[in-house]
């Protein structure tokens, strides 16, 4: 019989996150794909927001992906994909997270973007995470 593991990590491996912004880096250079970044964070202790982080991860489409930071933070990178466009993606899942889960009132996700085109090189996670997780919309 195997033993299954009491608490499970709920971070991902950091070196994972740079793979992932490189990935999408290169997308835009070498293909031309305009893709996002967003950033996702709730207030400490919020017990909804690992269930929306989950909800999100299932809903994603073959390319995107979702690195949790910490059980507060989370990044999303959507994949082929403009400012707009990710806008109504991440508004789209978070309504069908409402109306799927009983809670009495929308999840508080504070939530920014951040949009990788063809062209911009040299971005670093130093650059781009203070910019998500420092105001509410960051379109650029």
């Amino acid at each position: 019989m195997m033993a299954m593991p009491l608490n499970e990590p709920r971070n991902d491996d950091p070196r994972k996150l740079r793979a992932l912004l490189d990935k999408v880096v290169n997308l835009a250079d070498d293909h031309s794909l305009t893709s996002v970044v967003v950033g996702m964070a709730s207030s400490e202790g919020d017990l909804i927001f690992p269930e929306v982080v989950d909800f999100i991860a299932s809903a994603l489409r073959v390319d995107d992906s979702i690195f949790r930071m910490t059980r507060e933070r989370a990044v999303l990178f959507l994949a082929d994909a403009d400012c707009e466009r990710a806008q109504e993606i991440v508004e789209r899942v978070m309504e069908a997270f409402s109306a799927q889960f009983a809670t009495s009132k929308r999840p508080d996700v504070g939530i920014s973007y951040f949009e990788v085109a063809p062209g911009k090189q040299d971005l670093t996670l130093k650059h781009i995470l203070p910019l998500l997780f420092s105001s509410e919309t960051v379109c650029n």
